[in-house]
C-alpha cells in the first residue's frame, strides 16, 4: 500500500538569495513537501516507527532552511535528498520552495521552484 504524507505551508524567515542584501536582510519562505512511501498495514500496531514521521520531514526542511543558499533550486535539492535519507520505504518526494516578494524589479507575490523525484530515478 502506498501512503501519501503532505506538509503544506511550512514557513521560515531565512537568508537565501543571489544578492548580498537578500542574504543579510532575509526574507519569508514557504516550503511544501509531499512524500509517498510503502506501507504494510499488517505491521501497524499504532507504531510510529512503521510509518513516515512527519516531524522528521519537518526537521529535514528546518535544517536545510537554516543553511544559506544562493538558489531556490539548491534548497529544494538539499531538502529532497535529506528527506529521502530518513527512510528506505520512501518511493517519491516532491518539494516546492517559495520566496515571498522576490527582487524581480516589479510586483511578484512569490517565486517558486518545484522538484520531484522517484526512488529509482537519479
Amino acid at each position: 500500500m502506498i501512503v501519501e504524507v503532505t506538509l503544506e505551508g511550512l514557513e521560515f524567515y531565512a537568508f537565501h538569495g543571489i544578492y548580498d542584501g537578500e542574504r543579510k536582510m532575509g526574507n519569508k519562505f514557504t516550503v511544501d513537501v509531499k512524500v509517498l512511501y510503502e506501507y504494510a498495514p499488517e505491521n501497524n500496531k499504532e507504531d510510529l516507527s512503521k510509518t513516515i514521521d512527519y516531524e522528521k520531514i519537518c526537521n529535514c526542511v528546518k535544517q536545510e532552511m537554516a543553511k544559506p543558499a544562493k538558489l531556490l533550486e539548491t534548497l529544494a535539492i538539499n531538502i529532497l535528498e535529506r528527506i529521502f535519507s530518513i527512510n528506505n520505504n520512501i518511493q517519491y518526494t516532491e518539494v516546492h520552495v517559495s520566496k515571498h516578494n522576490p527582487p524581480v524589479g516589479g510586483q511578484c507575490k512569490r517565486a517558486m521552484v518545484s522538484l520531484r523525484k522517484h526512488k529509482d530515478v537519479n
